[in-house]
């Protein structure tokens, strides 16, 4: 299980891959010394909404598996790539858009009791 903790600067537009994929790239700057790192981070599906209400300038901790793949393009070079696939986003601040925490439940009225009011 690989960690990152920094603060949000980027959340890029998600991007709809196929019918089966979906994903959106965010950045997250380290910002532990005089040369902070900006790291970005892929979240692909259902990934997408952990961070759809964390605001830019929140400090999170990313979650994430390492991927790497291979790729042969038209004139037969073979490339490398590496994704840092973000499965968990902790911390944050929670936008003023997003939806409230507490589900819409109605009152258990008690009609067994003697109060008279």
């Amino acid at each position: 299980m690989l960690q990152f903790t920094g603060t949000l600067k980027i959340k890029k537009d998600e991007q709809v891959i196929s019918d089966k994929f979906k994903k959106m790239d965010i950045v997250v700057s380290d910002d532990h010394d005089s040369y902070p790192q900006l790291v970005s981070f892929q979240l692909a599906n259902d990934n997408i909404a952990k961070v759809a209400n964390i605001e830019i300038g929140s400090q999170v901790t990313i979650t994430f598996n390492l991927r790497g793949r291979e790729w042969t393009n038209k004139e037969g070079v073979v490339m490398h790539f590496n994704t840092l696939d973000a499965w968990k986003i902790e911390g944050g601040a929670i936008s003023a858009n997003a939806p409230s925490p507490v589900a819409d439940v109605a009152p258990i009225l008690d009609t067994n009791d003697d109060v008279p009011f």
